[in-house]
C-alpha cells in the first residue's frame, strides 16, 4: 500500500519537470570544422544585418589661405578638315591615332595651356556617331565608314584632355557642305544627297543655304545632339559664316532672298539677319540644355574698316565680317548670345594693312562685357612674306601686348602643328618667358546662383601608386573637378605639381591622384562654371601614408 503513492508523487514531478524543461530553447554544441571556402559574400536573407564598422575621423582643414592662381585662357587650334593638324592620316588604325592625339595634349600640357579647341565637324561629316551626318573622311579615308573600334573617338578625346585639365572646345563649321566638287566621294548619308534642296555651289564648294529655316533647324538639331550627348566644355566656331566673297561671284541665294525677305530689306541685311537667328537661337539651345555650356566664336580678325563706318578699326582688311560673311559680331556681343569671343588677328604687331596691336586695342575697347581672347597665328612663322615673323619674339611680343589690356583674357593658338610639327624653339620661349607657370582658364558666372554643397573629406590614403581621397557623402554634381597639390612645407605647397581629379558632375566618393607621400595636401574644388567653390589645406596623418 505505501509504494504506491509513492510511485505517483515521482511520476507527477517527471511530468512538471519535463513541462519546465520545454519552455528553454536548446542548446546545441557542434564542433567547428575549418572551412574549405574562401568566399567573404554574406547569406543573401533578409535576417542578414549590415556589419558595423567604427566611424571615421574627418580631417579638418587648416586655417591656412592659399594663394589665388592666376586666370588667363591658353588655348590652341587642332584643325581636322584636309588633316591639317590631326590625324596625321586618315588611312592609319584607330590606336595610331589616339597615340598622335595623345602626344599633342600632352605636348600643349607641358607648355601650361589649358584648353584645346578641336574640330568635330568640318564640312557636313562627324567625327562622332551621329543621326545627322556621317563620319568624316578625315578620320577613316572615307565618308561614312565608321572608325574600326567600338569606342566613341569624341568621348575618348572629351576624356583624354579633361584627365590633363584641359577645356575641351567642340568646333563646328555650320554652312560648310563640302571642301570641293567631288560629289562622287559623299556619303549616301550626306546631306547633299538627303536635302539637295539645301545646297547651293559657289566657288569650289557647296554651301548649305543659310537664308533657310529648315538649314537653320538641322544646324539646331546638331549641335544640340553634340551638348546632350557629350561633356563638352564649349561649343565653338569658326570665321566661316557666308563664305568668303569669290571675285566676280555673286552667292546663288536669290530664290531663298526672294521667299523669305522682309518688305524693302536689302539682301546685305536679309543675310545678316539669317546669321543672327542662328546665332541666338543656338545661344538659347546651349542654355537650355547645359547652361555652363560656353558658345564661343573666333570671327575674322576684322569688323569693318574705318573707311566704311567711323565705329571700325584703322585697317584696310580686303574682307570684313559686317560686309562680306554678314557676320554681325558686335550685336551678338551687345546681345549677350555668346560667351567669349576670338577674334583671328594672324598679322604681325605693326602690319601695314592690319595692325595686330591695333586691332586688339579695337577688340579691347569694343567688347560690351564678353570675354575678349587674341586669336595668334604662329602658322606664319619663318612661312611669311612679312618679314615681321622671322623675328622669334613676335609671337611673344603679341601675347605680352594683349596682357596689358584689361578687357583681353587670353589667347589661342592656329594651329596645333605650326609649334609642334616646326618651330619647337619658339614654343619652348613661349613657355619660358610667357606661360612659365600654369593657369587656370576664366570662369563664368551663372544667371540662376546655385548653392553647391562643399565636399567633406573623411581621410587619405596613400599606397605606392597612388593618393586616395575619401568623402563623407557623394560629390555635389555642380563640382567638376578638382586640383590636388601636395608638399612638405605650406609656404611652397602652391608651387606643388598639379594633378587633375575630373569628376564631370559624377556623385563620387572618392577621388586618386598619383601618390602624394607628403606632409601637406591642398585641394581646390571647381564647378561646371570654372569657379574655385572651396580651397581645403589638410595636414596628413602620418598613419594614412606608406
Amino acid at each position: 500500500m505505501n509504494s504506491i503513492p509513492r510511485l505517483f508523487c515521482l511520476f507527477l514531478i517527471s511530468i512538471l519537470l519535463f513541462g519546465a524543461c520545454k519552455s528553454k530553447k536548446p542548446v546545441v554544441t557542434t564542433s567547428k570544422r575549418p572551412s574549405t571556402s574562401t568566399s567573404t559574400i554574406p547569406p543573401k536573407t533578409s535576417e542578414t544585418l549590415p556589419t558595423k564598422t567604427l566611424p571615421a575621423v574627418t580631417l579638418k582643414p587648416l586655417s591656412y589661405q592659399m594663394p589665388d592662381i592666376p586666370r588667363e585662357f591658353r588655348g590652341v587650334w587642332i584643325a581636322t578638315v584636309a588633316n591639317i593638324d590631326w590625324p596625321v592620316s586618315p588611312d592609319s588604325p584607330w590606336e595610331v591615332q589616339k597615340g598622335e592625339f595623345l602626344k599633342l595634349l600632352d605636348y600643349y600640357k607641358n607648355l601650361n595651356f589649358n584648353a584645346v579647341i578641336v574640330q568635330i565637324r568640318t564640312a557636313g561629316d562627324a567625327f562622332y556617331p551621329s543621326n545627322y551626318a556621317p563620319w568624316s573622311k578625315y578620320l577613316t579615308g572615307k565618308q561614312g565608314k565608321a572608325p574600326a573600334s567600338q569606342e566613341n573617338p569624341l568621348t575618348w578625346m572629351i576624356k583624354e584632355a579633361h584627365n590633363r585639365g584641359l577645356e575641351f572646345h567642340a568646333w563646328l563649321n555650320p554652312y560648310r557642305a563640302t571642301m570641293d566638287l567631288k560629289t562622287e566621294e559623299l556619303s549616301q548619308d550626306h546631306d547633299f544627297f538627303k536635302h539637295r534642296e539645301w545646297m547651293l555651289k559657289y566657288g569650289t564648294k557647296w554651301y548649305y543655304d543659310p537664308g533657310l529655316p529648315e538649314v537653320k533647324n538641322h544646324l539646331l538639331a546638331i549641335i544640340k545632339e553634340v551638348v546632350t550627348n557629350y561633356d563638352i566644355d564649349a561649343i565653338h566656331f569658326d570665321d566661316y559664316f557666308y563664305p568668303y566673297k569669290e571675285p566676280k561671284q555673286d552667292f546663288p541665294d536669290q530664290k531663298s532672298f526672294q521667299k523669305y525677305r522682309k518688305s524693302g530689306q536689302s539682301i546685305d541685311d536679309w543675310r545678316r539677319q539669317n546669321v543672327n537667328e542662328l546665332i541666338q537661337a543656338l545661344h538659347f539651345t546651349i542654355k537650355d540644355l547645359k547652361p555652363w555650356v560656353q558658345f564661343g566664336i573666333s570671327p575674322f580678325g576684322v569688323w569693318r574698316n574705318q573707311n566704311k563706318d567711323p565705329k571700325g578699326s584703322p585697317t584696310q582688311a580686303g574682307q570684313t565680317n559686317y560686309d562680306d560673311l554678314y557676320a554681325d559680331v558686335l550685336l551678338w556681343m551687345k546681345n549677350k548670345w555668346i560667351d567669349y569671343l576670338i577674334p583671328q588677328l594672324y598679322w604681325s604687331m605693326e602690319h601695314r594693312l592690319a595692325s595686330h596691336r591695333k586691332l586688339a586695342d579695337w577688340w579691347s575697347n569694343n567688347n560690351f562685357g564678353i570675354p575678349v581672347y587674341i586669336g595668334n597665328g604662329p602658322y606664319k612663322i619663318r612661312e611669311d612674306s612679312d618679314e615681321a615673323w622671322k623675328n622669334p619674339s613676335e609671337l611673344n611680343s603679341q601675347v605680352n601686348y594683349a596682357r596689358t589690356l584689361p578687357q583681353i583674357h587670353g589667347n589661342a593658338f592656329f594651329s596645333a602643328k605650326s609649334i609642334f610639327i616646326k618651330n619647337q624653339d619658339i614654343a619652348q620661349r613661349l613657355k619660358n618667358e610667357v606661360y612659365d607657370r600654369p593657369t587656370l582658364p576664366p570662369s563664368f558666372e551663372p544667371k540662376t546662383p546655385a548653392i553647391i554643397e562643399i565636399p567633406v573629406v573623411l581621410d587619405v590614403k596613400t599606397l605606392a601608386e597612388k593618393t586616395q581621397i575619401n568623402l563623407e557623402k557623394p560629390l555635389d554634381p555642380a563640382i567638376r573637378y578638382a586640383m590636388v597639390q601636395g608638399g612638405n612645407d605650406l609656404n611652397s605647397l602652391h608651387e606643388a605639381i598639379i594633378h587633375t581629379a575630373w569628376v564631370g558632375g559624377a556623385r563620387v566618393r572618392y577621388l586618386e591622384v598619383p601618390s602624394l607621400n607628403t606632409e601637406y595636401l591642398a585641394i581646390r574644388w571647381i564647378d561646371h562654371y570654372g569657379r574655385i567653390v572651396q580651397t581645403q589645406v589638410f595636414q596628413t596623418p602620418k598613419s594614412t601614408r606608406p
